[in-house]
């Protein structure tokens, strides 16, 4: 195996059982949580480009589905952000306090 694929898998595995420590037990940490799941995304990331840059072989992870919203969601809301954020650019109004 390739130095730098074993090393990616080891840092993975490693990211994996930190993950599932986190969120394995009776209480979860919202910000342990977090931290872990975005260090099994970089580890995964490392171990894919390791795979790729021995093998020029795609993502293995690339068939994996996110749970979450749905797509049609996502969109909807993402439409939802961007007119407020349009709305919120124009000129505000003020108040003068009557008084």
């Amino acid at each position: 195996m390739s130095k730098k694929i074993d090393a990616a898998l080891k840092d993975l595995k490693k990211a994996l059982n930190k993950h599932a420590e986190a969120v394995g037990g009776r209480t979860v940490s919202l910000k342990k949580s977090q931290r872990a799941s975005a260090r099994v995304a970089a580890a995964a990331t490392a171990y894919a480009e390791a795979v790729h840059a021995k093998s020029g072989l795609g993502n293995p992870f690339a068939d994996v589905l996110e749970p979450g919203l749905e797509a049609t969601t996502l969109a909807s809301l993402s439409a939802e952000r961007d007119k407020l954020a349009k709305s919120l650019t124009g000129p505000i109004e003020t108040q003068n306090a009557a008084g």
